[in-house]
């Protein structure tokens, strides 16, 4: 992972932004649909500016007057300026999906969010509306951390009650807090790859990689194997011992290839 994704609450927040024509106004657009307020004030109180000037010299000097002030800066058709880059975009409010390739190809970008745009449903956002409001709901009803992410693993999986490609899973929640199961237990489990090649997991193996608590390298792992470990998970050297877990942590011993 080059760029860690962050989401930014711009609502009411000033952005510097430097720079007139088409680029400058598309920005502008973009970060209107979070609330920001513009100005082109270098000196004004902000904590991020976008770099919209034709001129390099002039683009670069911005840059480095602004990031001596410490703020982020977003410097555009210029990724080696960027302290950030801004994504394509999928939005299902308040389901915000970014789609960023550090700067590389903003025509990948926007061919991956036309195809995720035609795949989602419009109903996505009331899902997610449904899960915040059922969250006490939900602690109720699985009190344990551990059981509830489970349960909850379960439902939005694919072919699960709350499947977040079905257009009919918000009405689903209800039913789901009064009748879901528990979900997928912890425990050991083995992986075995055939390559180094992330395409060959099976769909088996690419969900228990992405439910693990903890992932045990046994050898020389492609890291884009590794990737596909669920983000927060613990992912160590098999020999350098095993942290205390508890009885329901998901386990998993990832082998090399032969």
């Amino acid at each position: 992972m080059r760029s860690f994704p962050i989401f930014l609450e711009l609502e009411g927040q000033t952005v510097i932004l430097l720079g007139t024509g088409e680029a400058a106004d598309a920005k502008r657009r973009l970060y209107a649909r979070a609330g920001a307020v513009f100005t082109d004030d270098e000196n004004a109180d902000a904590r991020i500016a976008v770099v919209a000037l034709e001129d390099d010299a002039e683009a670069e000097a911005a840059v480095a007057r602004l990031k001596a002030r410490g703020l982020l800066v977003n410097a555009v058709d210029r990724p080696h300026l960027c302290d950030y880059t801004t994504p394509a975009i999928v939005d299902r409010n308040p389901v915000t999906i970014a789609i960023g390739t550090g700067g590389a190809s903003a025509g990948l970008a926007k061919a991956l969010r036309q195809r995720l745009e035609s795949l989602l449903p419009q109903s996505l956002g009331q899902l997610a509306q449904a899960l915040a409001n059922a969250r006490n709901a939900m602690k109720a009803r699985w009190p344990d951390g551990l059981t509830r992410r489970r349960a909850i693993d379960a439902a939005l999986g694919e072919g699960g009650v709350l499947d977040p490609f079905s257009a009919n899973a918000s009405d689903a929640v209800e039913v789901w807090l009064q009748q879901g199961e528990e979900g997928g237990s912890g425990g050991h489990h083995e992986i075995r790859l055939a390559s180094q090649d992330p395409d060959d997991l099976s769909i088996g193996q690419a969900r228990l990689l992405a439910g693990a608590d903890l992932v045990l390298l046994h050898g020389d792992i492609a890291p884009e194997i590794v990737a596909r470990v669920r983000a927060d998970a613990m992912v160590i050297e098999a020999d350098s011992g095993q942290p205390a877990l508890g009885e329901d942590a998901l386990i998993i011993a990832l082998y090399a290839p032969d």
